[in-house]
């Protein structure tokens, strides 16, 4: 595999001074960077895994005023999650952040868990998620990888190279790392990676071996999941009432299925409704 750049200490200094400038003048200004508490940062980052961020700025505060702590979100029903939810997507987000609020009010008396072994045993809890919630909400210097973090690496150290590894970012993230204000400096490092391609015009992300175009939301199952969930907000319905939802899509059935096993919805008596 091939190895990251080595890099002198100067050039270290040079792109921290860079990242730090940019951030002193163009840094983005959001809620949930102006809280220390795990909860709401917690939550933030959820909402923002595959969702642009101007859609987090308007559902994020909505979703506060009707969770405003870990205990009103884990004792709600699902279905109330699901209509704050809607118009975020990706669902299965939304049951997740409802049953890791349940797991920490059982298991850790309500406290969001510090340790990344603790946090990445909650649902929908990934390496990144972890280690973006220690720094943030934690101020530790965590070492993790996310989309803006990696342009800015591939832009600035891998100029010419394609099949970019995550392993080959992570090592200079690692040496980049401000340990003395790991929140900041993500933030500025976030700011920074977000902002290059409308400077560059160019997406230096499709340089990475784990680049993944987005498919097309318009007749994909996503759309087709948003719809049934939609469609059940609120009420038991039969088979037959889905499929005129859904308008008689040949992959409701198997739709249905999925997100009976995903824990979404449930099958009682002829009929679905939101679990």
């Amino acid at each position: 595999m091939s190895q990251s750049p080595k890099l002198p200490k100067s050039k270290i200094t040079q792109f921290q001074a860079q990242i730090w400038a940019f951030y002193a003048h163009s840094g983005r200004k959001m809620p949930w960077r102006n809280t220390r508490n795990a909860y709401k940062i917690l939550v933030s980052e959820i909402m923002l895994q595959q969702t642009q961020v101007s859609r987090v700025l308007e559902k994020y505060p909505e979703f506060l005023k009707r969770f405003p702590d870990i205990e009103s979100l884990a004792k709600s029903p699902l279905s109330e999650v699901l209509h704050v939810w809607q118009g975020m997507g990706y669902n299965r987000r939304a049951l997740a952040l409802k049953r890791m609020a349940e797991k920490i009010v059982t298991e850790h008396k309500g406290k969001i868990p510090r340790s990344r072994t603790e946090l990445e045993l909650l649902p929908g809890v990934g390496p990144y998620t972890a280690g973006a919630v220690r720094a943030f909400a934690f101020n530790e210097a965590e070492v993790f990888i996310e989309t803006n973090i990696r342009r800015a690496f591939i832009h600035h150290f891998f100029t010419r190279r394609r099949e970019v590894s995550d392993q080959e970012i992570l090592s200079l993230v690692q040496k980049m790392l401000d340990t003395k204000n790991p929140r900041e400096w993500y933030y500025a490092l976030m700011d920074y990676g977000a902002h290059l391609p409308k400077i560059t015009k160019t997406n230096s992300n499709k340089q990475s071996k784990h680049y993944l175009k987005q498919s097309t939301f318009k007749g994909s199952l996503r759309e087709l999941r948003g719809k049934i969930i939609r469609g059940l907000n609120g009420e038991a319905s039969t088979l037959p009432s889905i499929k005129k939802i859904s308008n008689d899509d040949p992959r409701t059935k198997e739709v249905l299925e999925v997100l009976k096993k995903e824990g979404l919805i449930k099958y009682e008596k002829r009929k679905y409704q939101l679990a």
